[in-house]
């Protein structure tokens, strides 16, 4: 009787990003005292073709290149290719920044515990010309910097508050207070560390929000570095995509296509009848323009396009 003849299996091999591989275990510094390291990761361009192509069924790997699928899924917002790729990271950062970064729930991680070791030894400090001043608009941003004069005496007593927080930590520490208790009164801006692992469709969402221009300048400046100095190069033809089609590319609404087709048309009349109607242009208290932020939005897209305001 003759033995059963075993399915043909394919080799495979794992994926390697070479640029990505001499990266590994490299911190990139962030702030005063914090950094990202990249850890491992999953997948690359050809993944996110390949996951692609599985669900388009046999045959359709001719039909174009791999540029223009990652292209096509990018621009019609199919997302699930992207989720074959995944990224490990370790990170250190300040706690508020860790605070806004949490946020992003899409993501496996594991914090370091105060309550099982002592708080690390370091807090992120301003230096006296970077101190910012509250956004009269926006009330959760920021425009304009203090003098460096007066931010002179901010980081001063930053520094002074920083060591007192952290004397009285430490004295609670060598009474015998429970760690878990102790680190109570630490600031904000002590350092966490953290494991972070995200697929990239949701790291790419991450680094949508928060290297835009109006995310808080701290954790804009972790975005870019993993944006610029790690997922560029992990995946380049993903990364040229998301530029394309989310950082740099430009979404209209109905109210939006319909004011910018009359101004095309030469109708700046009827543009800001448009507006009106659906309630971008009221007038104000105090004469002008009652603001209105999604007129506002629309405003810079149009002068993006060369256009007039019509109102």
């Amino acid at each position: 009787m003759e033995e059963p003849v075993a399915d043909s299996e394919e080799s495979l091999q794992r994926v390697r990003v070479p640029a990505i591989d001499a990266m590994l275990g490299k911190k990139f510094r962030v702030l005063d005292d914090g950094f990202v390291r990249l850890i491992d990761y999953m997948g690359d361009d050809s993944a996110v073709v390949q996951a692609a192509r599985v669900s388009y069924g046999a045959g359709t790997k001719r039909v174009q290149e791999d540029r223009g699928l990652i292209r096509y899924l990018m621009r019609h917002s199919h997302t699930t290719p992207f989720e074959m790729c995944e990224i490990k990271f370790h990170v250190r950062a300040p706690m508020d920044v860790w605070r806004q970064w949490i946020r992003h729930r899409t993501a496996n991680v594991n914090e370091y515990s105060t309550r099982y070791s002592i708080a690390i030894d370091a807090a992120q400090r301003t230096a006296p010309n970077e101190w910012r001043l509250q956004s009269p608009e926006n009330k959760q941003g920021s425009t304009g910097m203090l003098s460096t004069k007066d931010g002179e005496a901010l980081s001063a007593s930053e520094v002074e508050l920083q060591r007192a927080a952290r004397g009285v930590y430490e004295a609670r520490l060598k009474t015998g207070v429970a760690r878990e208790q102790a680190r109570k009164d630490l600031p904000l801006s002590t350092y966490t560390e953290a494991y972070w692992k995200i697929d990239l469709h949701n790291l790419l969402h991450f680094l949508n929000l928060r290297m835009d221009a109006r995310a808080q300048e701290e954790i804009r400046k972790y975005a870019v570095v993993i944006g610029e100095q790690v997922v560029s190069k992990w995946v380049p033809l993903v990364w040229e995509a998301f530029l394309d089609y989310q950082r740099h590319g430009m979404h209209f609404s109905r109210i939006e296509q319909e004011v910018l087709m009359a101004l095309i048309g030469g109708s700046p009349e009827r543009a800001r009848a448009i507006a009106e109607s659906n309630g971008l242009v009221q007038p104000g208290k105090n004469g002008g323009l009652a603001r209105n932020r999604e007129r506002e939005e629309l405003e810079t897209k149009l002068r993006r396009f060369g256009l007039a305001v019509p109102w």
